[in-house]
């Protein structure tokens, strides 16, 4: 069971690689991830961004140095609170997300239609399962209007504590003797 999710998981990084590939002179897999996030949550403070990325306020704000040099991100006043400074998406940084996301939801739907119709039901179910071990919200369809943050805005710490099965006990399969590596966030 681990080989085979950690073979997908290689799958699903060359996945995000390729997605990435058109615009990897302008922004790396980090800065992209800062960009889902802010087109998810709208504008941001630093750090609040730096807690969603897991990443120290320095770090995030070079991340941001460079996202706005690129004409991918700007800073605003706080109308708020004009002490604060808020972090968002120019125009240019949304329409970087659409376009990646949408590249990497072509790439899966023609790996996914290389699957017979009963498989493609089964890995509807694992990955649901899967994902809801692990606490992450389902994405929306490609017809929602904004981004999902692809799973990286709101992870648990560690990926946190599972929540209980309700199917009862995992089933194993022949010659899985090794248990699945919990992250510790160390």
């Amino acid at each position: 069971m681990t080989r085979a999710v950690v073979t997908a998981s290689r799958v699903l990084d060359a996945v995000a690689a390729n997605s990435l590939a058109e615009v990897e002179e302008r922004v790396t897999p980090a800065q992209f991830r800062m960009l889902v996030v802010l087109s998810t949550r709208g504008a941001t403070k630093l750090v609040r961004l730096a807690e969603l990325l897991r990443v120290s306020p320095p770090t995030a704000m070079r991340m941001v140095d460079r996202l706005i040099a690129s004409g991918l991100a700007d800073r605003q006043v706080n109308p708020g609170n004009r002490r604060e400074t808020l972090l968002r998406l120019t125009d240019e940084g949304r329409r970087t997300v659409e376009h990646v996301t949408a590249r990497r939801r072509r790439e899966l739907t023609t790996i996914v239609a290389r699957l017979a119709p009963a498989r493609r039901t089964a890995l509807v179910g694992a990955l649901t399962a899967f994902n809801e071990a692990a606490g992450e919200p389902p994405a929306p369809g490609p017809e929602a209007d904004a981004p999902h943050p692809l799973g990286w805005a709101d992870l648990p710490p560690a990926y946190g504590t599972p929540p209980p099965p309700t199917d009862g006990p995992a089933p194993t399969a022949p010659g899985d003797d090794e248990a699945p590596a919990r992250p510790t966030g160390h």
